[in-house]
């Protein structure tokens, strides 16, 4: 009969024990967010800046080739000539416009990747398990923002 209980006792404390030791190793401890004004760092952003001024620049350019087919139109008399200035003007505007969308794009994707990386390695140095942009989120999470700007310049 002692053997019944000790050995009861001994099943019962070694279940007490793993519960325990298992609750332990699963603790709650709450995830830490983040939330980060997505919008604010792109518009301080370096890198933004200078591809609105390298966009109108290039802008201009585009207006002034315009201006000189105008010109250049205008002063001609044949009508083949003038479909011929047409054409190939219309030709030069297109491919100028199209190198400055793809160039813009290409532009602002390695812009987006550098924003994504630096919050990333802020997040994960300040111990962050969750970033979120903060136009979604109502109420909660620690602002960022102003460490990653000052990163990203």
């Amino acid at each position: 009969m002692k053997r019944k209980i000790s050995f009861l006792f001994i099943c019962l404390t070694a279940f007490a024990l793993g519960y325990s030791i298992n609750n332990i190793a699963i603790s709650d401890t709450p995830p830490k967010i983040a939330v980060v004004d997505v919008q604010k760092i792109v518009a301080d952003s370096n890198q933004v800046k200078q591809l609105k001024a390298d966009q109108e620049k290039k802008i201009l350019e585009m207006q002034n080739t315009i201006k000189t087919a105008q010109a250049e139109i205008s002063k001609e008399k044949d009508p083949a000539k003038i479909t011929a200035l047409e054409e190939k003007y219309r030709n030069q505007i297109n491919e100028q416009k199209l190198a400055l969308d793809q160039d813009y794009n290409d532009k602002l994707t390695k812009i987006d990747s550098d924003i994504r990386a630096t919050v990333i390695e802020k997040a994960k140095s300040l111990n962050y398990n969750l970033v979120l942009p903060k136009n979604i989120v109502f109420y909660g999470g620690e602002d960022i923002t102003d460490i990653i700007a000052k990163d990203m310049k």
